[in-house]
């Protein structure tokens, strides 16, 4: 079955709510040191302990939101609610450290400026009321005693303070918004660009049952035609036989079967190829089975080098085990087929990062960046008419990526070409060995 494409709201929300936490971390550490240099290193009268109180709160916010994450459906609402409950807890803060008279009061920017980037307009308008509306209850808290016991200091020196603090504020909220912005501008892009990811496949995906349906449908059509031409033709030749006609006559109803029998071929393999790759069920495979299994059919093996380390053998890889083995073997075909003769092909079996990678390897001439660049498109080939009909690639990529892996081309005109199939593999078979 394909995978849904990732496109919901709900993972967006997500994966933004995600990127937020990890910059209310950082938030929290920035207002923890400008308390600190404001208490010991200008030694102002503040509430330190409750201050820090607020600051853990904060902290348990965030850690109950995360273990929440795990289990519940996160919605842009969800985002918005946190937001606000950030624009109060900041609120309490500058109550609590001058109010009004605080230049950190533009550390209510940071909070407007996240919100226009992560929620949408109506819950950035209600986010933006109210923080007006928190910075505004500043005002009216300002004569109030939020402290017993607490000094109020004087107001001509919390406003030199003020003054003087303002530039230490406004680069403060700036260097909060710049990285903030960037961070989360830079989640999204990685995001959309998982996203057309994921269409792609999706796309190829729907490509290859398509093709499948087309080729069933069209060897099952033409089955009944091309059988009905391949019987006439050579019951006419046999007729023109018995009449004594010329050899040549019956040389072209011979090659008259020959185009049928190439028919039925093409259709019998693209039916093969897009099915094993629909059809087939997952089973674990070794990889020394798989190389086995790949060369098992092939002509022209004698020419293939395989390196397979012993301790590699019996990795297993999941997947469908003779679409696997066919993908493999068009591989390595097309390598033979692009080196001379007198020149081998290389099958190489390597360790690579969270699975294997079978790398083959061909003596030829390379390919250009333009024929590179389209090489995996469906019914795009170089080949002579007859040697193959372009889907080799295109089925091996979209089989690769199904599983988790990938299929990479490098080639440099004059030295050959390189297809690299990176597969995830599981724990090695204790049991089964390749033989």
């Amino acid at each position: 079955m394909t995978p849904p494409v990732p496109t919901e709201p709900a993972s967006r929300a997500r994966i933004n709510l995600e990127w937020l936490l990890k910059l209310r971390w950082g938030l929290l550490l920035g207002q923890a040191m400008v308390i600190a240099m404001a208490a010991y290193g200008l030694e102002l009268a503040l509430p330190v302990p409750v201050l820090l109180g607020l600051l853990a709160l904060e902290g348990i916010t965030n850690l109950a939101v995360r273990a929440w994450l795990g289990r519940a459906r996160v919605t842009e609402g969800t985002i918005g609610k946190l937001m606000l409950w950030d624009t109060l807890v900041l609120t309490g803060l500058l109550a609590l450290s001058g109010g009004t008279h605080n230049p950190f009061t533009t550390l209510y920017l940071v909070n407007v400026a996240l919100g226009t980037v992560l929620l949408p307009s109506r819950w950035m308008w209600s986010l933006l009321g109210f923080t007006l509306t928190a910075f505004g209850s500043l005002f009216l808290l300002q004569d109030v005693v939020l402290v017993p016991g607490l000094s109020r200091p004087d107001h001509a020196a919390l406003m030199r303070l003020h003054i003087n603090g303002m530039w230490v504020a406004f680069a403060v909220a700036a260097g909060f918004i710049v990285y903030f912005v960037q961070r989360v501008t830079r989640a999204l892009e990685e995001r959309e660009q998982e996203l057309a990811q994921a269409r792609a496949q999706h796309a190829r995906r729907e490509k290859v049952a398509s093709l499948a349906t087309l080729a069933a449908g069209a060897a099952h059509e033409l089955s009944t035609p091309l059988s009905t031409i391949a019987v006439v033709s050579k019951e006419v030749e046999r007729a023109l036989t018995a009449a004594g006609t010329s050899e040549a006559v019956r040389e072209d109803l011979r090659l008259i079967r020959q185009q049928v029998d190439r028919c039925r071929d093409v259709l019998v393999q693209m039916s093969a190829d897009a099915g094993q790759t629909t059809g087939e069920a997952f089973h674990p495979m070794p990889l020394g089975r798989l190389v086995e299994d790949s060369l098992s059919e092939l002509s022209g093996v004698e020419r293939v080098r395989v390196e397979l380390p012993e301790e590699l053998s019996a990795w297993r890889v999941q997947g469908p085990p003779r679409a696997l083995a066919r993908v493999v073997r068009g591989l390595v075909k097309n390598a033979l087929q692009a080196s001379p003769p007198s020149r081998s092909v290389e099958l190489r079996v390597v360790a690579g990062r969270g699975g294997a990678r079978l790398e083959v390897r061909d003596g030829g001439a390379g390919m250009p960046a333009e024929i590179l660049a389209r090489a995996g498109e469906p019914f795009f080939t170089t080949k002579a008419p007859g040697e193959g009909m372009g889907l080799g690639l295109f089925l091996a990529r979209t089989l690769a990526e199904q599983l988790g892996g990938s299929l990479e081309l490098r080639s440099t005109p004059g030295q050959g070409t390189v297809a690299s199939l990176a597969l995830p593999v599981g724990a090695p078979a204790a049991t089964e060995v390749a033989s």
